[in-house]
């Protein structure tokens, strides 16, 4: 009886010794005469967990983890095959209550199936969405991104139905789709897992999105830190070319698209798309003046469509099921699902994916189950380096767009970074500064000095110097970056510095108690 077991190839899952947990399992089997096959599949995000094994059984795949290469014999002695009792038995996966109280639309395949194969990818629903999309015909497919409710899941919260239809009514011989996935924000990983995971549903949304719009040629501009991401994807690519759902004559519907992965030479700023288009006609990545917006003038000068990852990936669903299943999801202006990706001092990091409205206390508690270090929360910053820092009086915030920009924040791309009560958030904010100043593209003066002189002032800050002074210096710095900078780079550097002086006062006037050096 052949037997076959699930080994992630999810970069965390690499990291935590996924091939020599795969590399055991083959010689133990072979010690026993098993007859195993390894399919090796993305992760689903439960990254305590990892490498998690999975096996197929009668009754469902049955899950063990975390598992290392010292616990195989015991495993298979315990009749792993079978889905045996072990103490790193974890059951059904899908009822790991982690993973069971998610609402999986975009991620409900990864983990699950063998990530290059089109074959597989469809026998779990891929390529439906596509199919209806054909149907319904440019018009008809932009209409239901519109309808869903649809927003830019890079960070900007912009409909995606009418960048989409910009780019569709926009006259051009040639027109372009590209993926933003440049995924450079601290703590998140939900870009990474998807193109590790399930990179065709990336190639099937760039698809749909190419049938919608008129294009022909797409691109997917990958950050240079993801290596087995742009292996996975030319893989997949090129498997998609050959089983024609790619290429001149897309599942035979005389519609061509062509795509490509290009890697970017790892500049934080060419996640800014205008940055992005530049890098990726090869030039140096730097903010380009709007208007002209890239729907109409954008890569090579032509009408272009630039969006995220989880953009992409949470079209083939919307187009498979249809615009109202999708918006019966979340809340106000919020529709739909947001993958979360909950890190930093926290006991079970991970991916989370369920419908805006959750709040950060139920992230954080509910699925994460409290810090690492077991001290109390004290500050969490959402969305990213140029996301707000949140105490714990507003952890009952709906992440939702509006919720959040209420409270002075940003959803982002979801990323969740937890900090215990030992965080000195004077630093945080010094290094909000310093990230900015890093990081600029340099193109505009509030963001290329401000970031400087930001950094000189926060250190005076933080030595005890005239604290009182400096902070207000801080401030007026700070609008001036916010109103002034060319792009969210500078205009957002403000936010977590002036949400750590709101929120976490005692850190820096607590600097004011040593002895004042001279200026």
């Amino acid at each position: 009886m052949s037997i076959t077991l699930y080994v992630p190839r999810d970069a965390v899952a690499l990291g935590l010794g996924a091939n020599r947990v795969a590399r055991a399992l083959f010689s133990g089997a072979e010690r026993r005469g098993l007859d195993v096959s390894i399919v090796r599949t993305g992760s689903r995000g439960l990254f305590w967990l990892e490498p998690m094994v999975e096996v197929a059984t009668p009754e469902g795949r049955v899950a063990y983890g975390p598992v290392t290469p010292a616990d195989i014999d015991a495993l298979l002695d315990a009749g792993l095959a079978e889905g045996g009792e072990h103490p790193l038995r974890l059951g059904d996966p899908e009822k790991i209550p982690f993973l069971a109280r998610q609402q999986r639309l975009t991620f409900h395949r990864c983990g699950v199936i063998d990530p290059v194969s089109v074959d597989d990818y469809k026998a779990h629903g891929g390529y439906r969405g596509l199919e209806a999309a054909l149907r319904l015909g440019p018009e008809g497919t932009v209409g239901e991104v519109r309808e869903s409710g649809l927003r830019g899941r890079g960070g900007a919260g912009f409909p995606a139905g009418i960048k989409w239809n910009t780019v569709m009514l926009a006259q051009s011989h040639q027109k372009y789709v590209v993926c933003n996935a440049d995924e450079g924000d601290s703590g998140t990983f939900a870009d990474r897992m998807m193109m590790e995971g399930d990179p065709f549903n990336l190639i099937e949304g760039m698809t749909i999105a190419a049938v919608a719009v008129g294009a022909t040629r797409g691109y997917i501009y990958l950050r240079s830190e993801y290596p087995q991401a742009f292996a996975t994807l030319k893989e997949a690519i090129a498997n998609g070319i050959a089983a024609g759902v790619l290429g001149d004559d897309v599942m035979g519907s005389g519609k061509s698209f062509h795509l490509e992965v290009r890697l970017g030479a790892g500049a934080y700023i060419c996640g800014e798309e205008t940055s992005l288009l530049e890098s990726l006609e090869g030039k140096r990545g730097i903010v380009r003046a709007k208007p002209p917006i890239p729907a109409l003038k954008g890569f090579l000068g032509q009408p272009t469509l630039v969006n995220n990852v989880m953009t992409f990936t949470a079209t083939p669903w919307i187009l498979e099921h249809g615009a109202k299943a999708y918006a019966d999801y979340g809340m106000g202006r919020s529709l739909g699902t947001l993958p979360i990706q909950l890190g930093g001092n926290v006991k079970h990091g991970g991916l989370i994916e369920t419908a805006f409205g959750i709040t950060l206390r139920e992230v954080i508690e509910g699925y994460g189950g409290g810090t690492f270090s077991g001290r109390p929360v004290r500050a969490v910053q959402v969305g990213g380096p140029l996301g707000a820092y949140f105490p714990d009086h507003l952890l009952d915030t709906p992440l939702d767009y509006e919720a959040m920009a209420a409270k002075k924040g940003l959803v982002g791309h979801g990323g969740i970074v937890v900090f215990d009560d030992t965080v000195d958030m004077a630093k945080q904010a010094r290094f909000a500064f310093e990230f900015c100043a890093t990081e600029s593209c340099g193109k505009c003066t509030p963001c290329r000095i401000g970031a400087t002189r930001g950094v000189e002032t926060m250190d005076k800050v933080i030595a005890g110097i005239s604290p009182e002074k400096n902070l207000t210096v801080i401030a007026d710095l700070c609008e001036v970056m916010t109103d002034g900078s060319l792009c969210a780079m500078g205009g957002l550097t403000p936010m977590p510095v002036m949400s750590a002086i709101t929120h976490f006062p005692e850190d820096f006037s607590r600097a004011g108690d040593l002895p004042v050096a001279a200026e």
